[in-house]
């Protein structure tokens, strides 16, 4: 059974500035940031260049938003190249145990209900995707098909969970 690290052992691990990414995830960053490069920013350089044929800085509008919009989509491309560079990619889980990377079936409240197990980077509740440091992520590492445990929600109230069905990634 593989453990989830403590947030203190993965800053020591990959440093303060790694950003844990499912390879999907990465890939995802890589395509936006080709995006940005090789359409939308040309476009922006485009539309400063026609705003400086037009005159007068001081008045010309179109001029400072074209610099507004580089900046911002500089800004964009310099985040992206960082966590780019700072990634670090986490393995996808066994189909036999809840891991990084497992996407899990489980009852909980009545309910059947779907989550992803992602990086801290990725987690996005509403989307099915729970970081593997969130409370109810730590709950699920290691468990297996058929495992009934408890959780205290966030309001304090307990719930049986069991995990019906492991896809590993």
């Amino acid at each position: 059974m593989r453990l989830p690290k403590r947030r203190s052992q993965m800053m020591r691990d990959h440093g303060p500035e790694s950003h844990e990414l499912t390879p999907e995830a990465l890939e995802r960053l890589k395509r936006t940031l080709e995006r940005l490069q090789t359409q939308e920013r040309p476009k922006i350089v485009e539309d400063l260049s026609h705003a400086l044929t037009l005159g007068d800085f001081s008045e010309n509008a179109e001029y400072r938003d074209a610099k507004a919009r580089l900046s911002r989509i500089d800004g964009r491309i310099f985040g992206l190249r960082e966590r780019i560079r700072n990634a670090v990619v986490i393995e996808g889980g066994s189909a036999d145990e809840i891991g990084i990377g497992s996407t899990v079936d489980f009852f909980m409240a009545g309910k059947e209900k779907t989550y992803r197990i992602v990086g801290s980077q990725e987690s996005d509740p509403s989307r099915g995707n729970i970081s593997y440091h969130s409370p109810f992520g730590v709950a699920l590492m290691g468990k297996r098909v058929g495992d009934r445990f408890e959780y205290r929600n966030p309001s304090g109230s307990i719930e049986l969970v069991e995990i019906k069905a492991i896809r590993s990634s």
